[in-house]
């Protein structure tokens, strides 16, 4: 797709499984926007009802994303890339999200494809956003352009009272094209306890496509922040073991270590600070005595095609989060 408009739309379902201690499943119908960053003016300026940085049916706000200080998005990826280990060379990056609709927004997943200038996909970058107004980025490197991208990574940031931090996330990805899909399975010491898919079918962005799916799909975004809430009463009622959420630490960072097998593997670096309207520090590595390799103070490690994560916050809603 590259020298070609890639931005599009993808229309499709997100599925939620919790295994125990009691069964909970969930299904809505949602849509996202796929975002290529050097398009979104050029979409803005050729599309009555979707705008950027400013008011309209459908909006995409560079704060929404990233340190949410609204500085150009490009820098901050690319530098978590390198935090990672990685080299970007400028190619494409690519947004999965839910656009901001009628002024509101809340994407538990955004999802970041990497790619070289060559076409090929470099990595993957997970954006998850709780309800307490934090956010928190697992950086997965991806093996070149597979049809299903599996990637691991230790779970560093709170994402749901009725899920402790002593968990395994597993990806699997189909990069978008004709049709997209991001599942995740995590596991505890006990095995699988969640899997949550998003999937969808590839649609061209229009002004009537749009309209469309505003009347089809009223007010989505407010309704993914209704269901959270809801389905965190349900789980309640369930009694479902309740996790408080930790107490936050200061932001740390690992760099990669070697390649292992067909996904590259990663140490990780977790987290959050403080958010302000700067971008917030990204952390400082140190060098173990004839090492040559960083470490942070309390370094969590990945498995193999594991992600190296990042994590700020910022004042949000001080009770809910995301029920799976």
């Amino acid at each position: 797709m590259i020298g070609q408009a890639a931005s599009a739309l993808y229309v499709g379902v997100v599925r939620h499984l919790r295994t125990r201690p009691r069964a909970h499943k969930l299904a809505y119908r949602v849509f996202w926007m796929l975002l290529d960053l050097d398009e979104i003016d050029t979409l803005a300026g050729r599309l009555r009802w979707f705008s950027r940085n400013r008011f309209n049916l459908y909006a995409f706000r560079d704060a929404d994303y990233g340190d949410r200080s609204g500085a150009p998005l490009r820098p901050q990826i690319e530098a978590l890339l390198r935090q990672a280990g990685l080299e970007p060379d400028g190619g494409p990056l690519r947004l999965l999200t839910m656009p901001r609709i009628l002024g509101y927004a809340f994407n538990p997943l955004s999802t970041w494809f990497c790619h070289r200038r060559d076409g090929e996909m470099m990595a993957i970058v997970y954006e998850v956003h709780n309800t307490f107004g934090e956010t928190h980025s697992y950086v997965a490197p991806a093996a070149g352009e597979a049809r299903i991208v599996t990637q691991e990574a230790e779970k560093r940031f709170h994402v749901s009272p009725f899920m402790g931090l002593d968990m395994h996330y597993r990806f699997h990805v189909v990069p978008p094209g004709e049709t997209m899909s991001v599942s995740i399975d995590g596991s505890d010491a006990g095995g699988r306890l969640i899997a949550a898919t998003m999937s969808g079918k590839r649609r061209d962005i229009s002004d009537s496509t749009l309209l469309g799916l505003l009347a089809s799909h009223p007010l989505l975004t407010l309704k993914v922040t209704l269901a959270i809430h809801w389905h965190a009463l349900r789980l309640v009622l369930k009694r479902i073991p309740f996790f408080p959420h930790p107490a936050s630490a200061a932001a740390t960072w690992r760099g990669p270590s070697a390649a292992a097998g067909p996904a590259r593997r990663t140490q990780s670096a977790s987290g959050r600070a403080a958010a302000s309207r700067r971008p917030a520090p990204a952390g400082r590595k140190t060098r173990r005595p004839g090492s040559g390799r960083a470490r942070p103070a309390a370094a969590p490690s990945a498995r193999q095609g594991g992600a190296a994560s990042a994590g700020r916050r910022r004042p949000g809603p001080a009770a809910g989060a995301p029920a799976s």
